[in-house]
């Protein structure tokens, strides 16, 4: 079983991401995600479950505050 954090997309190169993880920039590849949604549009701001430098999946800013909460809970 591995843990995703969810982080907010901050800024965008190529396949490429810094992203906001608890207020800490991470550097993320995009790869399995895109860095474009499916209408072309850049994913900048939108959240993402990151796990060991990749973004696993795209969710939504409630379910990314839901997991932080949670994470929040357990430390």
């Amino acid at each position: 079983m591995c843990i995703g954090v969810p982080g907010q997309i901050r800024t965008i190169d190529g396949n490429q991401a810094k992203v906001d993880v608890c207020g800490i920039q991470r550097d993320v590849d995009l790869t399995l995600v895109g860095s474009c949604d499916e209408n072309g549009q850049p994913r900048l701001g939108q959240w993402v479950l990151v796990h060991v430098g990749f973004a696993m999946s795209v969710i939504n800013e409630a379910e990314a505050r839901d997991t932080l909460d949670a994470l929040q809970k357990h430390v």
